[in-house]
């Protein structure tokens, strides 16, 4: 999570979505970061708003906008089955290595999925207490330039972000029923796409 107080923005860093990329480059611009441990650096828009709003707008004098990349659902969840298939963690509990993406997805669909299904979801890290999403500014991984831009104009620097933490390349193809349950038993998740595409970022 990034913050800029001058530019009154805070970029938040949803996993999977290239942000980590977007952070490094604009990490000399920042004026707060927290970059570790991985569960603060992935700071969710509910701790945001209990923790570090009221620090950062100092009791409301100074608000903040909030901005998040969002992924394709099924997209989303590749990148994260794929990235826990590396050598580099191959026999851990969070491994995917000899396990289908489509009991992948069957996992994460629980209420208490295992450990390596358990990446959260894309709506709850965007949305408030209340369950509505909180985000400002929304955009689409699929169109990073887009929010390269809109980092550029509003804190005023020009950026060159690279690759960081690219998943393994491999093809991942869910079947028809699990696709069907996927979309019944999360439709938040493409509901939340859907919005970031009507936007037209």
């Amino acid at each position: 999570m990034l913050v800029f107080w001058k530019a009154r923005l805070v970029l938040l860093a949803v996993p999977k979505t290239g942000t980590t990329a977007l952070e490094q480059a604009l990490l000399p611009h920042a004026d707060a970061a927290i970059l570790n441990p991985p569960r603060q650096k992935h700071c969710t828009l509910r701790r945001y708003e209990a923790q570090l709003q009221g620090f950062f707008e100092q009791r409301g004098q100074h608000p903040m906008e909030v901005m998040a990349v969002i992924r394709e659902p099924v997209g989303w969840l590749s990148s994260w089955y794929r990235y826990r298939s590396r050598d580099a963690i191959a026999g851990r509990p969070n491994s995917t290595r000899g396990i289908g993406f489509d009991a992948f997805v069957e996992a994460w669909l629980q209420d208490d999925p295992p450990p390596f299904a358990k990446v959260g979801r894309q709506s709850r890290f965007v949305s408030g207490d209340d369950g509505r999403v909180g985000v400002d500014h929304l955009f689409s991984h699929a169109k990073l330039d887009e929010a390269v831009g809109f980092l550029e104009e509003r804190v005023g620097v020009r950026l060159e972000p690279g690759r960081s933490n690219v998943s393994p390349a491999m093809t991942t193809e869910l079947s028809p029923p699990i696709v069907a349950r996927l979309h019944a038993e999360a439709p938040e998740e493409f509901a939340l796409w859907r919005r970031v595409q009507a936007s037209g970022r």
